[in-house]
């Protein structure tokens, strides 16, 4: 039986409009930076040359080349989402009471937010794109994947809090085995950085056959950025490691929330992404693959969220 010290009528719950367009933001952020995974795999960030934000120094682009509308296409939904994690916020702050946890994680979506646009420009005032080889380039890439997810993260939790009836309020909240939850998302941050970092090997330094591709790997003379591509699997197994103790978690037996839908995609996510990362690599990383991968990569985090905040947000017992 819930405690009735955090039970709430559904009439309390913020309007279904909010709840749904709370949704519809996660899955427009997660549309962009797939569109932005597409910019890397085909070469196109320079599209733009060095000019941000404004595209070869002018807004409207007579006759464009191919990478140009690609790279444009991402600023200008990349623009967008700015205003959608605004919009998000103040709709978030007038559609829920003083204390509502979802306030808090609104306001760090739309920092998030403000952060990748930097990043994004410093990628391309730095030469950072298309075939760059420079040595900054990787630990700019890491750190431009990790925001993303930290900020799908933020939304993905901003959803979550304006669906829940009891629980929502600081104070009313209890947290359980927080710091192996956090190490085991910390983990799942490592393997996509990993990820992302394996993808740009791939892009720098396309194979023609997946035995050159192999042999790539344990070649000496090879870049260190294709030879660390065996670190994404590896961090992925042990990532496996706190998906189990999540799903075990999820699986006992709980007042608030019934885990075993949301645990079940889980793990058919998790057997799409290793089956997917198989095809990756026999296929050679094809872009369409790249971004199929990552659409997964998305999708599991955000569910990945949702359910390490009912394990580990817990309404506080009276």
């Amino acid at each position: 039986m819930p405690p009735a010290t955090v039970s709430a009528h559904p009439a309390q719950l913020p309007s279904l409009a909010v709840r749904r367009f709370a949704w519809a933001v996660v899955a427009y952020f997660i549309a962009v930076i797939l569109w932005g995974t597409v910019v890397r795999a085909t070469g196109s960030g320079a599209g733009c040359g060095d000019h941000w934000p404004l595209c070869n120094g002018t807004v409207v682009q007579h006759s464009p080349r191919v990478d140009t509308v690609i790279e444009f296409a991402h600023r200008i939904t990349s623009g967008l989402s700015f205003f959608a994690a605004v919009g998000l916020a103040i709709w978030t702050f007038g559609a829920t009471p003083r204390r509502h946890l979802a306030r808090a994680t609104a306001i760090a979506a739309v920092v998030f937010t403000l952060i990748e646009a930097i990043l994004g420009a410093l990628l391309v005032k730095l030469g950072l794109t298309a075939q760059s080889t420079s040595p900054l380039r990787a630990p700019y890439l890491a750190l431009h994947l990790t925001n993303p997810l930290l900020m799908l993260g933020a939304l993905a939790l901003t959803a979550h809090l304006l669906g829940r009836a009891q629980g929502f309020l600081k104070g009313t909240v209890r947290f359980v085995a927080p710091i192996r939850a956090a190490a085991g998302l910390l983990i799942v941050l490592i393997v996509g950085v990993t990820g992302s970092l394996a993808a740009l090997g791939d892009t720098l330094f396309p194979a023609s056959s997946l035995g050159s591709a192999l042999a790539q790997d344990f070649s000496s003379t090879s870049g260190w950025l294709v030879r660390w591509r065996w670190t994404h699997p590896s961090i992925a197994f042990l990532a496996s490691i706190f998906l189990i103790w999540l799903l075990v978690r999820a699986a006992q037996r709980n007042a608030w929330w019934d885990n075993r839908g949301l645990s079940a995609l889980i793990l058919m996510l998790l057997a799409a992404q290793y089956l997917l990362g198989l095809l990756d690599v026999v296929l050679l990383a094809p872009v369409w693959m790249q971004v199929l991968h990552l659409l997964g990569a998305d999708v599991l985090w955000a569910a990945l969220i949702v359910l390490t905040a009912r394990v580990t947000l817990q309404p506080k017992e009276g």
